[in-house]
């Protein structure tokens, strides 16, 4: 990655959590111009029209997450990073999907649904 991260949310949707395997993931938002790949070709693949995800072919590692709704953004998972201690959520996303059981008590921003602003001529991933 160049540079700093436009955004870092704690994402708590039922889409996410199935794909990733966890109760949550935090997302590092970069734009696509400041990731490369330095070695390998990951895997993709989409339970969500419009949503692209990628992985490592060799762990199996989630990687990022692309939107077409998000055209300018993409996020790459917080498992993904050496040192993910950098990368301080500042939000939580999907506020609304969160699992009983999971707790916080921080004082960052519940969002119910989505955190960004989205392109509604794309429409809502959990609609499609």
């Amino acid at each position: 990655m160049h540079g700093d991260p436009f955004w870092i949310c704690s994402d708590h949707d039922d889409d996410c959590r199935k794909a990733i395997g966890s109760p949550l993931t935090v997302w590092v938002g970069y734009r696509p111009a400041q990731f490369r790949l330095l070695t390998g070709a990951p895997k993709t693949f989409s339970r969500t029209r419009g949503v692209l995800r990628t992985f490592c072919a060799d762990c199996g590692t989630s990687i990022a997450y692309l939107d077409q709704g998000l055209p300018e953004e993409l996020y790459v998972t917080i498992g993904f990073f050496d040192h993910p201690e950098r990368f301080a959520p500042q939000a939580h996303a999907y506020w609304d999907m969160k699992l009983p059981w999971v707790e916080f008590r921080d004082d960052l921003p519940r969002v119910g649904r989505y955190s960004r602003r989205r392109d509604p001529a794309v429409g809502n991933p959990a609609d499609r």
